[in-house]
C-alpha cells in the first residue's frame, strides 16, 4: 500500500469514528440540574441556618393580602410577594404596605401570562415590563426577582429575564402547598410542616378564587415553625445569606490548603 492510499484510508477512518461518536453523543438535558448549576433558576437555597422563605403569588387581593400581612407582622415574619401588574395598578396601597412592612415585592407578569411554545420573547418581555412599571408606579422599588406563572419556563423566559436583570425564582418541589386548589387547611399545613428544611422556598397564594384557606393554614404554620427555631426571610435575604456562607466556606477551604 502506498503512502497516499494509507493517508486516504486513515482520513476515512477518522471521519467515520467522529461521525459515530457524534451519533451516539447524548443531547444536553435542560432539566433542573442544568439550569440550577448555571445559576439561571432558583428552586431553593439550602443554608446552614434555619431560614425559610415564604412566597405569595397572584396578588394583591383586597381581602386575602391584608389578612396574610397581619399574620406575618404578628410573627415578625418576612415574605416575598410575586405580584401581578394588573392588581398592582388596582391596589397600589397594598404594594406600598408590603414594602413598608419589610416584605419583598417581585414580578409575576402583568396578567399571569404563561410561557408556551408559541409565546414570542418580545411579547413576554412587554408583559414583564408592564408588570414592573405597575409596581414602580405604585410607589415602591423596582423588583429584582421574577417568577413565571405556573412555573413554566424555557430558554426564551430565561433570556427575557436576563435582559431585564431579573433572577428567576421558583419554589422547593416539596413545598408546593397547592393552596390555590383549596385542598383543606390540614393538607396545606401538613405539606409545609412535614417537609420543612433549611433554605426552603414555600409556595403560597395571596389571591385564591373563592374562599382562601391560606391565612388559616398560616395561623398554624407560623408559630409551629418558630417553635422549631425557623426564621422567615425574603428570598433576596436568603440568597444573601447563602452568598456569605459560600464566601466563608471558600475562605476556610483556602486556609486548609495552605
Amino acid at each position: 500500500m502506498n503512502l497516499k492510499a494509507a493517508r486516504t484510508i486513515g482520513l476515512f477512518t477518522l471521519i467515520l469514528m467522529l461521525g459515530t461518536s457524534s451519533a451516539y453523543a447524548k443531547p444536553v438535558q435542560k432539566n433542573r440540574q442544568y439550569y440550577e448549576e448555571r445559576g439561571e433558576i432558583v428552586w431553593e437555597v439550602p443554608t446552614h441556618d434555619k431560614l425559610i422563605a415564604l412566597t405569595f403569588d397572584d396578588g394583591p387581593d383586597p381581602v386575602q393580602t391584608p389578612q396574610i400581612l397581619a399574620l406575618l407582622k404578628q410573627y415578625q415574619a418576612k415574605g416575598t410577594f410575586f405580584v401581578l401588574g394588573k392588581w398592582a395598578e388596582k391596589y397600589p396601597e397594598l404594594i406600598v404596605q408590603e414594602q413598608q412592612e419589610g416584605h419583598e415585592v417581585a414580578n409575576h407578569t402583568y396578567a399571569h401570562t404563561y410561557a408556551v411554545r408559541s409565546t414570542v420573547q418580545d411579547k413576554y418581555t412587554q408583559d414583564m415590563t408592564a408588570a414592573e412599571q405597575s409596581i414602580i408606579d405604585a410607589g415602591v422599588q423596582r423588583p429584582l426577582l421574577f417568577r413565571p406563572p405556573g412555573g413554566f419556563y424555557n430558554d426564551m423566559v430565561i433570556e427575557a429575564a436576563k435582559r431585564k436583570g431579573y433572577t428567576i425564582v421558583l419554589w422547593s418541589w416539596h413545598q408546593d402547598t397547592r393552596d390555590w386548589a383549596s385542598p383543606g387547611v390540614t393538607a396545606i399545613t401538613s405539606k409545609v410542616l412535614k417537609n420543612a428544611r433549611n433554605g426552603d422556598i414555600v409556595l403560597f397564594h395571596d389571591k385564591v378564587e373563592g374562599k382562601s384557606q391560606t391565612a388559616d393554614a398560616l395561623k398554624i404554620i407560623l408559630p409551629k415553625l418558630q417553635q422549631e427555631g425557623y426564621r422567615f426571610v425574603t428570598v433576596s435575604d436568603l440568597l444573601a445569606v447563602k452568598a456569605k456562607e459560600a464566601a466563608k466556606d471558600g475562605v476556610s477551604s483556602l486556609k486548609q490548603q495552605q
